[in-house]
């Protein structure tokens, strides 16, 4: 409703934007320019952040700026992932029946590995979403996976993604052989008040917004509310639209995000 209330063509401060209409800071672009290395080189890279920072979003924009010709993307994102169900995933996604037993499913992923890269010249990306939920059994197997050929390479390029906790569950002796396969580690951070400002600004630019709807004490309220997360900047300023909307208000300004806070987010 808000949409035709500020003439919007499309609706801001949604999570299916498309990937290169997002807001691009610099922290993003590194992260990118980090895993599509770890792409070309078949490495092994973790992406960490706290909730809200833009980390699946961000494995959104990676998977669409690869290369189709070159590369070949499996995801998962499962909190009970095990090692069967990990090799049965990525053999359904290559479309295959995966074998029961863990050691043939795994064996049978390598063989249709070398096929596509051999056949097909398309170089493997797993990327594995949640991976803070992973136990240690998964971990381990994520470490032996990898260990290929007599460890002379890796079978894939490897990305396991998840909030800030997985990178604390490595610094504990337990993980350390896992830790010193980390190739690439990339983290997210919360946004600060200047990012905050240009995130909101470029998401009312997707939307075709002709004029400026938050005034700059409302952008500062904002920022206090969400502390620079991503996903709490896109529910504050879209309850914030459906008020001024409701209430006949062209211009959201502080007092009205703090009424919003109050009145709908406390």
């Amino acid at each position: 409703m808000f949409e035709v209330f500020y003439g919007f063509k499309h609706t801001p401060f949604t999570r299916n934007i498309p990937t290169d209409q997002l807001y691009q800071s610099l922290i993003l672009e590194e992260t990118l320019g980090r895993l599509q290395y770890a792409a070309d080189r078949q490495m092994f890279a973790v992406v960490t952040g706290d909730c809200g920072t833009g980390k699946t979003t961000a494995i959104r924009r990676f998977r669409d700026i690869l290369d189709t010709s070159k590369f070949s993307v499996m995801y998962l994102a499962d909190s009970k992932l095990t090692p069967r169900h990990f090799y049965k995933g990525l053999l359904e996604q290559l479309g295959c029946e995966a074998k029961f037993y863990r050691g043939d499913a795994k064996r049978q992923l390598h063989r249709e590995i070398e096929l596509m890269q051999g056949i097909h010249k398309l170089r493997p990306v797993v990327i594995v979403d949640e991976a803070h939920l992973l136990d240690r059994e998964m971990l381990e197997e994520v470490r032996f996976l990898l260990n290929f050929k007599m460890d002379s390479q890796s079978p894939m390029a490897l990305i396991l993604v998840g909030q800030s906790e997985l990178w604390d569950k490595f610094q504990l002796q337990a993980y350390a052989a896992i830790k010193q396969r980390v190739d690439i580690q990339c983290k997210l951070n919360h946004y600060d008040r200047a990012q905050v400002g240009e995130y909101v600004h470029r998401h009312l630019d997707y939307a075709a917004c002709d004029s400026e709807i938050f005034s700059d004490a409302a952008l500062d309220e904002i920022f206090k509310y969400s502390s620079g997360s991503a996903r709490l900047i896109n529910k504050l300023c879209t309850h914030c639209l459906l008020y001024g909307a409701q209430n006949g208000r062209r211009i959201i300004d502080d007092h009205m995000v703090k009424l919003v806070i109050q009145g709908e987010l406390a």
